[in-house]
């Protein structure tokens, strides 16, 4: 009986050694060209459905090929030698991992481990961190998203938000301190994002979080409702705030968990990428009409 290969390696036709294939498509362009046989394949596709990491982690390294989200580590309650580890083994079958929630010792680790090898890119709020091969790139033309903040205090959440998004591919307009205590403070950020024809927006708010409630009654867009933990003494960190956007009248808005900018920009991105597909069908259906039409005006 042939002996099985290695699965964290397979040989090509001159015998290189080549590294685990890291998404579906690899794994089976291998299959198509006889790199590995079908026996390897099926045990390869079955190991991407779950990496587990000892007894601390199961990540799930083929997310992103199945719905196109990123894998996102919560470093939040994590001992460091434990997120260090689910880390290194992670970026050993997916081109990118995530790190969220970061406390400053973790993102020190996490940089003195990393930095070297990979490119490190820390969010503007330093809580997240995107940590992925050098190599790869991200074209920022899978939808358009538009993020505002009711106050200044907001803005770390925006930018989980913001930076979900972008890993995954999304433009996002943003505009802080925009809130109801000035409401004429809105009128220009949000009609320049509906300029842009931003495909759904963000409304992040802590205190009496009115913001969102109040632009969902302002524009046809669906509406991704934030509360953060903002405020103090009755209804503090961010009580008030989400019973206020759970309560709303107005249509069109849903409402994510206290301070969760990368649940919104995850759900957001979602949103925005299937609309983009959509558009750009559109507009390969108009120029093929267009191009029926020249044709049929020479017959």
């Amino acid at each position: 009986m042939r002996k099985k290969r290695d699965l964290r390696t397979s040989r090509d036709s001159n015998h290189k050694i080549s590294p685990l294939p890291r998404s579906t498509r690899a794994i089976l362009n291998q299959f198509a060209s006889g790199t590995i046989t079908l026996d390897e394949a099926e045990d390869l596709l079955r190991s991407a459905a779950v990496q587990k990491i000892g007894d601390i982690a199961n990540l799930d390294p083929g997310r992103e090929v199945r719905n196109g989200i990123p894998e996102i580590i919560l470093a939040e309650g994590k001992d460091l030698p434990d997120l260090l580890e689910i880390v290194k083994e992670g970026l050993a079958t997916s081109h990118r991992i995530l790190v969220s929630r970061l406390v400053d010792n973790q993102l020190r680790a996490l940089r003195n481990t990393f930095a070297r090898k990979y490119r490190f890119d820390i969010g503007k709020n330093g809580r997240i961190v995107s940590i992925q091969d050098k190599n790869t790139s991200i074209s920022y033309n899978a939808g358009r998203i538009g993020v505002l903040t009711a106050g200044t205090s907001d803005r770390s959440v925006a930018e989980e938000t913001k930076y979900v998004a972008n890993a995954m591919g999304c433009r996002v307009f943003a505009a802080y301190d925009v809130g109801i205590a000035g409401i004429h403070r809105l009128f220009t950020p949000l009609r320049k994002m509906i300029l842009e024809d931003v495909d759904v927006l963000v409304v992040i708010a802590g205190r009496e979080g009115a913001l969102p409630s109040v632009i969902a009654g302002l524009v046809d867009l669906p509406i991704i409702a934030v509360p953060t933990s903002v405020g103090y003494g009755y209804g503090e960190k961010g009580i008030t705030a989400l019973m206020a956007m759970l309560q709303s009248c107005s249509l069109g808005l849903s409402v994510v968990n206290i301070d969760n900018g990368v649940g919104a920009g995850a759900i957001a991105a979602l949103i925005a990428r299937r609309a983009h597909r959509r558009r750009r069908g559109s507009d390969r259906d108009r120029q093929v009409h267009k191009e029926m039409a020249v044709d049929h005006s020479y017959m």
